[in-house]
């Protein structure tokens, strides 16, 4: 008797067993992992997000922002002042008198001059903007710099010269660049006198990706303008014919 249900139960759980694993077999995946129906797509869940994209609309509205470099807003000018020879010490025979003499005449010598006193005139930049058109593979800019000159000390009516330069790049590669010696005419001493440099023949190959920087600002690196003084005429003395 005892053996007979031991019987029936071992029979049942064999039978329960073999359902699972048919369950199993039916709900389990190509990996063999168990599919309780987590994992099932809803097909009314909204797609998933895609990387973004420019739009072409969006690339030919694209117009590189200008950007100011540190240090290049503002432009001064100064006096070459000749330096003065250096005092001779008189001797007094007091060592130690004189090298304490000597050292405080060296460090008046070290100590800068007031550069202040010197300017002939402080020039700044307030605002940049820009303006972008395309045609034919190719994006012209054109640059705008507003700004204002502060006569110094040693100011005198007159037109004076400063070096602004305009760059696009696109990563480390140059684009454009070009420095210009742009002059303005300042007459009144006492006041700040306002300009605005336009530079309109920035001609670079159109961006496929808005990924272009514009650069403007003072360079003072750039050679100063020379004027070329009109050359004298020699007069050769012609030899004498001789037959």
């Amino acid at each position: 008797m005892a053996f007979r249900i031991s019987s029936g139960r071992f029979l049942a759980g064999l039978a329960l067993t073999g359902f699972m694993l048919a369950v199993a077999g039916c709900q389990s995946g190509d990996n063999g992992i168990l599919n309780l129906g987590f994992g099932k797509k809803d097909p009314a869940a909204p797609p998933p997000p895609q990387d973004p994209k420019v739009l072409a609309s969006q690339l030919n509205a694209y117009c590189p922002r200008v950007t100011v470099r540190d240090g290049t807003a503002f432009f001064n000018t100064y006096v070459n002042e000749v330096q003065k020879p250096k005092p001779k010490l008189k001797k007094t025979g007091d060592a130690a008198a004189d090298a304490a003499a000597q050292a405080a005449a060296d460090a008046a010598a070290a100590t800068p001059p007031d550069d202040s006193a010197r300017i002939i005139y402080q020039a700044s930049i307030s605002d940049v903007t820009r303006d972008c058109s395309r045609s034919d593979g190719q994006l012209t800019m054109t640059i705008a710099v507003a700004g204002k000159i502060v006569p110094g000390p040693k100011f005198t009516p007159g037109t004076i010269t400063m070096p602004i330069r305009t760059a696009v790049m696109h990563g480390t590669d140059v684009l454009y660049s070009q420095i210009h010696q742009y002059q303005v005419q300042v007459t009144d001493p006492s006041v700040a006198t306002q300009f605005v440099f336009t530079d309109s023949n920035i001609v670079v190959p159109a961006p496929t990706a808005q990924d272009y920087q514009a650069y403007a600002g003072y360079d003072e690196t750039a050679p100063k303008a020379t004027t070329d003084k009109p050359r004298k005429k020699t007069h050769r003395k012609k030899a004498a014919a001789t037959n």
